[in-house]
């Protein structure tokens, strides 16, 4: 099982650059992949983004790479743009003092921030050729990727136990409403006789054969054994889900709502505290798990 959560960070150099990585992911319904590179390296975006797409299927994912020009370095190549450069800087003052107003404290940027703003660096000096940066940043990402999807694996795990233990309340629950449901029909037939007394509005005798009618048809409306089947068959699906590999959120979210529909008719058709007590137990264990199947992949 994989987690929707996870995080990665990495650092690398070459090509006279350095970078770093920084790689997290929340859970989502789908992919939705963000995005925050520097734009002056031409085709790296797109190649990041056809990899990351390849190694996740789920999850809201922000990737952020930085890249600094290390000491020593000729940047003649990499020309700042100085009109661009300037209305950076103007804008990043607005915005502090428009966070001043607000009674907020931003973080100061850095200079590598400054430069990953887009129009910043002239992508299109004739002498700047970042071929060879982006295969160095190609190259390195497998080991991010790798980093990442172990984590994910590891907390995907530890989320297959939480798992398998509210799996585990549920059947042990059903398994007490099943012993319940042959104790409530020693005490059944009476009070179902009640019942149809009060509804015909009976005082000396009741028709036999509609007496039979109405305890057939309330028997049917409180036989809860098609739901405990129902809710024993959706527990071993979980099961055998949780040892599936690939991903299997989807499949879980959609158990959750099979299993809270159970249940509810279960409590609707109690008639009985203790019947009524073990649904609503139910309920809240099905809940519960519902919401962490919302991180599994």
């Amino acid at each position: 099982m994989i987690s929707m959560t996870g995080f990665a960070a990495r650092r690398g150099s070459a090509a006279g650059m350095s970078w770093t990585w920084d790689l997290r992911s929340v859970n989502g319904k789908g992919l939705d992949l963000r995005l925050r590179v520097p734009d002056w390296i031409d085709g790296l975006e797109l190649a990041l983004r056809a990899d990351l797409q390849k190694a996740i299927t789920r999850g809201n994912v922000n990737l952020t790479l930085k890249v600094t020009q290390d000491e020593g370095r000729d940047d003649s190549a990499f020309r700042l743009n100085d009109r661009m450069l300037g209305a950076a800087l103007e804008a990043l003052a607005r915005v502090e003092m428009a966070a001043m107003s607000a009674g907020l404290t931003l973080r100061q940027p850095t200079a590598a921030d400054v430069l990953t703003l887009r129009g910043v660096i002239d992508a299109n000096a004739q002498d700047t050729d970042t071929g060879p940066l982006r295969l160095a940043l190609m190259a390195d990402l497998p080991a991010l990727l790798a980093d990442f999807t172990a984590m994910r694996a590891t907390e995907g795990a530890a989320l297959a136990g939480v798992l398998t233990a509210q799996l585990d309340r549920i059947a042990a629950l059903t398994a007490e409403a099943a012993t319940e449901v042959a104790t409530r029909a020693t005490t059944q037939a009476d009070t179902l006789r009640d019942t149809v007394a009060r509804v015909l509005g009976a005082t000396d005798t009741v028709d036999p054969s509609r007496l039979a009618q109405e305890l057939a048809l309330l028997a049917v409306k409180t036989d809860v054994t098609e739901e405990l089947d129902r809710l024993a068959a959706h527990v071993a699906a979980a099961r055998g889900h949780l040892r599936d590999d690939g991903s299997v959120g989807r499949k879980l979210d959609f158990l959750m709502q099979e299993f809270m529909r159970e249940a509810n008719t279960l409590c609707s058709k109690a008639q009985s505290l203790t019947l009524t007590r073990i649904g609503l137990d139910l309920k809240t264990v099905i809940d519960q798990m519902r919401e962490q199947v919302q991180n599994v992949e």
